[in-house]
């Protein structure tokens, strides 16, 4: 059956791009100021604050799924993704600043309980709105090419986002602060305000489906993938041993996926990284620190763009890759030598870091629709599902190790208003956390990058309807 091609108009790609304000800030505060507000704020030693930490991230990679799951069927009834990315929206505000309102005085341990129950909440909110919201591309446009437009627009807002949250969250728990308010209140402001963008910028996405309504129809049939959905084991368990059964299923897709969470990982311990590095080695704030990576980000973004019309996505992929490596690796010299020259390699890192973002984001709705042809229509919301459980477990994980390397080089944790001088041990671990282990799991991404299938023309075809080619196509 012929797909109805779609046409990709300005009002989609601003509807689609405004999401990412919203995930953005939350892909980005938890990773950058959670550790450091419950070992510096809360008192909470570093291994219970990264167990509190992952275990609502391990949270995340059981729902994920199901959620997905659920969203393919709502799209199938519907025609409609958008009632779960409405609730994701309404009531991630709400958890996110309970997140941040643990009351002053309380034992550090109840404080670790309060954030693990409120975090656990909103990322299941989170991911009300971010599973549909993944799986969109693949139904909103069909070209190779379109799709990158679609995510090279999103990522520029996410890059923008990135850099407002990543800066001004701090700065408003520093102005807070003082003005004469306490590191307690500082945290609960700045959560407040992020809700409230949060909200907006979900709402406004919620709609793009409608927008772009009369481009494209993507409902599938109910009686097509849909088999047993609403019977008796329609269960978390089942939707995650179906969504993880996807993954088996489809070599592109599997391929990209683990590419995807390895750097997820790599990017995860750097921006949980972040803080420690500019208040241990540089003695500052971090928005110069997030301001040297995000806007080459900002700019590099449709340079990435045309790289990948040129070359092909996967090959401009690899060069990313190979790009954010390098420059980590080179900022294992602030040992020896800590400065604010680390803010060009930083920048350079930014600048890969912009196709990091766009390009895989781009590939995912390829092998969505390579699936659709070789198994049928209906799994972009399981294979969006799953997506969103690697890159959130990544991210986590990437704040577990982060914290165990803290605990193993002797970090001393505090509580609001004082201040420690950390070993030499723990500054080395910080710098290692920043550097070296994210570059190594970078390189080691490219070993499944060098496994994904699908070109240019494999996509073309299934534009124009012809039969898909085989999985294990051997790699240009």
């Amino acid at each position: 059956m012929g797909a109805q091609r779609s046409t990709l108009r300005r009002g989609t790609i601003v509807r689609y791009a405004v999401g990412s304000v919203g995930t953005g800030g939350f892909g980005t505060l938890p990773g950058l100021v959670l550790l450091i507000y419950m070992t510096n704020t809360l008192g909470v030693n570093p291994i219970f604050a990264g167990a509190a930490f992952t275990v609502a991230k391990i949270w995340d990679v059981i729902i994920d799924p199901w959620i997905g799951a659920r969203s393919d069927r709502s799209l199938a009834r519907t025609g409609a993704r958008r009632r779960f990315m409405v609730i994701g929206a309404i009531f991630l505000p709400v958890f996110f600043i309970l997140t941040f309102a643990v009351p002053p005085g309380l034992p550090p341990l109840v404080s670790a309980a309060w954030v693990l129950v409120s975090f656990l909440l909103a990322a299941t909110a989170f991911s009300l709105f971010q599973v549909p919201y993944i799986a969109l591309p693949a139904e909103l446009v069909d070209s190779y090419d379109d799709r990158t437009r679609l995510l090279s627009a999103r990522v520029i807002v996410l890059t923008l986002s990135i850099l407002a949250f990543g800066g001004g969250a701090t700065e408003i728990v520093n102005q807070v602060v003082k003005a004469g308010g306490t590191e307690y209140l500082g945290y609960l402001v700045m959560a407040a305000v992020a809700g409230v963008i949060f909200l907006v910028a979900f709402l406004i996405t919620s709609t793009v489906e409608r927008s772009a309504r009369g481009t494209k129809v993507p409902a599938v049939p109910v009686s097509e993938p849909f088999d047993g959905l609403d019977g008796p084991g329609n269960s978390v368990l089942m939707h995650f041993r179906r969504g993880w059964s996807a993954v088996r299923d489809s070599q592109p897709y599997r391929a990209l996926l683990f590419t995807f969470v390895m750097q997820a990982l790599a990017i995860g311990l750097m921006l949980a990284g972040a803080a420690f590095v500019a208040a241990e080695i540089l003695g500052t704030g971090v928005i110069f620190l997030f301001l040297s990576l995000i806007a080459p980000a900002i700019i590099v973004t449709p340079v990435w763009s045309v790289i990948s019309r040129r070359i092909g996505k996967e090959r401009a992929f690899r060069i990313a890759t190979v790009i954010f490596a390098l420059a980590a690796l080179s900022l294992l010299l602030l040992i020896w030598f800590p400065g604010p020259w680390l803010y060009l390699p930083v920048a350079v890192a930014g600048a890969a870091y912009a196709g990091l973002q766009s390009l895989p984001l781009a590939m995912l709705p390829d092998t969505v629709a390579f699936d659709a042809q070789k198994n049928g229509p209906g799994r972009a919301g399981t294979f969006s599902g799953v997506w969103t459980a690697g890159e959130t477990a990544g991210l986590a994980l990437g704040g577990t190790i982060l914290s165990i390397v803290l605990a193993a080089t002797g970090f001393i944790p505090t509580i609001a208003g004082q201040i420690a001088d950390q070993p030499a041990s723990a500054v080395i671990g910080i710098v290692i956390s920043f550097s070296v282990i994210p570059a190594l799991l970078m390189l080691g991404s490219l070993i499944s990058l060098a496994r994904y299938p699908l070109r240019r023309a494999d996509i073309d075809a299934l534009v124009r309807d012809e039969p898909a080619p085989p999985a294990g196509a051997p790699v240009l």
